[in-house]
């Protein structure tokens, strides 16, 4: 058999193209023994034949590359391999009609798992791809990779060739989607020796017509006189006339979720509750934040969501009780009743009882139904799969219980090496159900997520899920595999609208270097399993694969800290862009008395008695017991312990002291003597402002130079190296949350890799406006009022008026009218339908700001509806939806007007 490959490419000089594949002949696999094309200048194809021996009829899978001699660069193709069943004994010849799949084309997330598992799924066993109905000398086969098909609909193909029905609708032919999302025909074409023309449209099998056929000029079939021949069409996109597919979704945590049937927080059951909602409205998408393990301490300190234990194992908060199996004690059946009338009953999550609560009854379920779950199939198979990171989370769970502690580094000597695991958790081991209760429960959090997962594919709704940038430093992942990280820092973000002095997460950074050497195979494993159970993923803090803002471990607030990597500058390149250098003056806190009577006020001699000394010539210094911020929180904490009763007082000195720490004009670098970072935001320092007339713009521009130019290159050169292993580990759709100081490269990164950028009106990604705009968004996006780090719209718009005013007046378009004094359900609706009609793929709205545009509906209190606060380290995520989900579902009026504003808008429709 003769294999011929064509390809319509211009290249530019120093370019050509390779096809790279299974065979001896394409490299296998192996690209400098790939096949060459040759171009043919007149055409514009590039094309080269190969001859197929018997023994390699088979699928013969294969990829086009591009490659750029002027640079070295070799460019895949997108997409997964192409795949050619070769095994064709009525055919010679079999002449392959490609074009080139290009990267970052918009149209290419629409192959990922969010639309081809959840919005156009298929419903029906796939239809037989068509034959022809006689032996032919020359068979046409139509070959177009099509995801955006709605579930009840199929692709067609009509033409001028009377076997493609002469451009009679009711004749046209129908595609199989056996291989879904490419949908394939064989076509023996009446008259071969002529040029045809044909399109593909949409067919609704029901009413047996087309819908609508593709847009602009009609494809060509070029006449051929070829004998047993086999051309495969393999088309580029299908030709949307009505544009791009654009759709909205709702965001709220799964322990936000409030029902009759939970326990005092939200349950992965609940899901489907927010699914039929959703329906109901037209949404399209469940946005949920992270579900992973975070009970380290057992307090209500674990409800902060990015802390995981594990970034495989589920929250025990999650599970339904009633789901796993009923308690036989009647007396406990009667208990667990109270209680959720009790909880259920609480406008908040109450999250410690509530915790104690399901820790009781899970324990007692595990007792009833151990010998079921050993002996259960589905059971022994989840473990199996899954022991890998399971094994050493049930045994680090029940090692924390036992000693009281998720520190690992205070347990006893023997059980600190995770090599214990295995032995721990043998089901013959005597103190096997300290362990065994951690997999019981594991299996049926998996169980019903799954369960949950699948309701919403199958009513076409996408569940997108939420990964941290950072892992908890006393967790399973820290426990098992500890040269990952650089355990001796933090992790954290530089100042934003969030927070001022930044934020600290305490999170150990990644040790990106170990992590290469093995293929990044600790992300992938990470993402596979996020795949298991979400078609769509928000990636946290995505800056963090570019640089994240790394914190020296004496440092409790996030000024100290720099990004990482970086290109820090010598003391000499300081020495010669500021004109001097002094380690005392740039890098130790800059105190001086009038500094201390602005922070201390009266109180300045005994904060200077008790924590401070006299350095001579006006300089003041810390007390080595108190020169770091981590020294302070220590004396600060004792101090508290002892007086309770002053705490007020104590946390207003240890700001105080904080302040000081900050005051330095360059931060050194933890790896390198003798080199430095500007501190971020050093302008605002006292240090700064109270430079000499040369100093000062010397060193602002060495500020702005260090923090918007000098890493442009470098920055975009990390994320190319990192997202790649992340971003195609999976085929979910994946959004990346792009908030707050972002390099100018990384909006380019993203969008060479198909990650969809986030846009939030109160934070803009351009620094010259102060409040962005939904249309300004790119399709590759998502658009959205706020996030759960933010005020709801209700409550931003109370806290500052003037800003408020601007924003009814520049943004809503009211000019020169007074904006009202509460953000009116009215002025909610208009935030909303500015969402809407924005051109960005998705509209995702925190379900508060949805509930805003009823009056009825909505809370009283919108300060009670914030999930989170960035600037306060220890807020307690308690936040419950304050309306049953059964109840919103009957909410008719409501519902109804919620889906018209999406119908309108059209993001409640395939084309």
């Amino acid at each position: 058999m003769i294999l011929r490959f064509t390809l319509p490419f211009r290249t530019a000089w120093g370019q050509r193209l390779v096809v790279c594949g299974s065979l001896p002949s394409l490299g296998q696999w192996n690209l400098d023994q790939a096949l060459s094309l040759h171009y043919q200048p007149d055409s514009g194809i590039w094309t080269q034949e190969i001859s197929l021996p018997d023994d390699q009829l088979g699928t013969v899978e294969y990829k086009y590359v591009l490659l750029d001699d002027r640079d070295g660069g070799k460019h895949w193709e997108w997409g997964p391999n192409r795949a050619l069943n070769s095994d064709a004994g009525q055919f010679t010849r079999v002449v392959l009609e490609d074009y080139w799949r290009a990267p970052a084309l918009p149209e290419n997330e629409l192959h990922t798992a969010a639309f081809t598992k959840a919005l156009m799924r298929r419903t029906t066993a796939p239809a037989p791809a068509a034959k022809p109905a006689r032996l032919a000398g020359s068979v046409v086969r139509f070959q177009l990779s099509a995801p955006r098909v709605d579930s009840d609909h199929r692709l067609c193909v009509l033409g001028s060739d009377s076997a493609l029905g002469a451009w009679d609708a009711k004749k046209a032919v129908v595609l199989s989607d056996a291989d879904y999302p490419t949908w394939t025909a064989d076509v023996a074409l009446e008259n071969p020796e002529q040029t045809a023309q044909y399109k593909y449209g949409i067919w609704d099998p029901r009413t047996k017509q087309i819908l609508q056929l593709e847009a602009g000029e009609d494809r060509l079939i070029t006449a051929s006189q070829d004998k047993r021949t086999l051309r495969v069409k393999a088309d580029d996109q299908f030709r949307y006339p009505t544009g791009n597919w654009r759709g909205a979704g709702v965001a709220l945590p799964v322990f936000a979720l409030r029902s009759r049937q939970g326990l005092g927080v939200g349950e992965f059951p609940d899901i489907k509750l927010l699914v039929d909602w959703a329906v109901a409205t037209g949404l399209k998408l469940v946005q949920v934040l992270p579900i992973n393990d975070t009970v380290a301490t057992h307090t209500w300190v674990d409800s902060y969501p990015y802390a995981a234990i594990s970034v495989f194992a589920l929250h025990p908060q999650y599970l339904n009780l009633d789901a796993v199996a009923e308690l036989k004690d009647e007396a406990a059946r009667e208990e667990l009743a109270r209680l959720r009338e009790e909880f259920n009953a609480k406008d908040f999550v109450d999250y410690e009882p509530v915790m104690n609560t399901k820790w009781k009854f899970i324990k007692q379920l595990y007792q009833q139904e151990k010998a079921n779950l050993l002996a259960d199939p589905m059971y022994q198979l989840f473990r199996d799969e899954q022991k890998s990171w399971l094994i050493p989370y049930a045994a680090f769970c029940g090692l924390r219980d036992r000693f009281g502690t998720a520190d690992f580094s205070q347990w006893p000597e023997e059980f600190r090496s995770p090599a214990v695991a295995a032995e721990l958790v043998r089901e013959d081991n005597p103190e096997f159900d300290e362990f065994g209760v951690h997999l019981f429960t594991q299996f049926h959090l998996d169980r019903q997520l799954l369960d949950a997962v699948d309701y919403a594919r199958q009513h076409g709704v996408v569940v997108k899920g939420d990964l941290p940038i950072g892992i908890y430093r006393h967790s399973v992942d820290a426990w098992t595999q500890p040269e990952l990280y650089h355990m001796h820092q933090q992790a954290g973000a530089p100042p934003d609208d969030f927070s001022v002095t930044g934020q600290n997460w305490r999170f150990p950074t990644y040790n990106w270097e170990r992590m290469a050497e093995d293929g990044y195979e600790w992300w992938q494993q990470r993402m596979g399993h996020l795949a298991r159970y979400f078609d769509a993923l928000r990636i946290d803090h995505i800056l963090g694969f570019f640089r994240i803002w790394e914190i020296p471990g004496h440092s409790v607030e996030g000024l100290l800290g720099h990004f990482s990597p970086a290109l820090p500058l010598h003391r000499h390149e300081i020495e010669q862009r500021v004109g001097w250098f002094d380690y005392g003056r740039m890098c130790e806190p800059y105190i001086r008395w009038h500094i201390l009577q602005e922070i201390f006020h009266g109180q300045a001699q005994s904060v200077f008695d008790e924590f401070m000394e006299d350095a001579g010539h006006g300089v003041i210094r810390l007390k080595e017991h108190v020169r770091t911020q981590r020294q302070m929180e220590a004396v600060f904490a004792e101090k508290i312990q002892q007086d309770p009763a002053n705490t007020e007082h104590y946390t207003w000195l240890r700001t105080g002291l904080y302040k000081l720490a900050n005051e330095v004009l360059f931060v050194p670098d933890d790896l390198r003597a003798d080199f430095y970072h500007p501190r971020i935001t050093v302008y605002l320092s006292r240090s700064f402002k109270e430079l000499d007339e040369q100093t000062r713009p010397r060193m602002h521009e060495v500020y702005i130079d260090f923090f918007f130019r000098r890493h442009e290159d470098f920055w975009r050169r990390q994320g190319l190296v990192k997202l790649p292993a992340v971003r195609w580990a999976t085929d979910m759709l994946i959004c990346g949350e792009d908030l707050g100081m972002v390099p100018e490269s990384v909006p380019g990164v993203m969008k060479a890799l198909g990650i969809l950028g986030l846009n939030i009106q109160r934070m803009p990604s351009d620094p010259t406006v102060e409040f962005g705009h939904p249309d300004a968004a790119p399709y590759l996006s998502v658009v959205s009022p706020g996030s759960h780090d933010m005020s709801t719209v209700r409550g931003w718009w109370e806290e500052d008026r003037e800003q408020t005013q601007k924003f009814f007046e520049t943004i809503l378009g009211h000019w020169g009218e007074q904006a009202p004094q509460y953000c009116e359900p009215w002025v909610a609706r208009e935030v909303t339908v500015q969402h809407l009609y924005s051109p960005a793929m998705w509209a995702i709205f925190p379900l508060q700001d949805l509930m805003a545009m009823d009056a009825r509906l909505r809370r009283q209190d919108p300060l009670e509806e914030q999930i989170n606060v960035p600037a306060n380290p220890t807020h307690f995520w308690k936040y419950r939806f304050h309306i049953p989900l059964e109840e919103l579902r009957q909410e008719a009026g409501f519902n109804k007007e919620v889906q018209q504003l999406v119908n309108q808008s059209g993001r409640n429709q395939t084309y």
